[in-house]
């Protein structure tokens, strides 16, 4: 069974780079305190390296 992580935007995609506000996007996440979960695989870890500047990321524990 893979990981669960909760993802949350806690800065503004104002004055970044734009593949950024894409990632963010990717994500889910469209407004400062927005939470969503996904399933912690290579391409979510990618993402969320990309942007961990703007997002606080929590483990699921079920």
């Amino acid at each position: 069974m893979s990981k669960k992580v909760r993802i949350k935007q806690v800065r503004s995609t104002i004055k970044r780079l734009e593949s950024q506000k894409r990632t963010l996007r990717a994500l889910g996440l469209r407004k400062i305190g927005m939470e969503v979960e996904h399933e912690l695989s290579s391409s979510i870890s990618g993402m969320i390296d990309k942007v961990k500047h703007l997002v606080e990321i929590n483990s699921v524990n079920k």
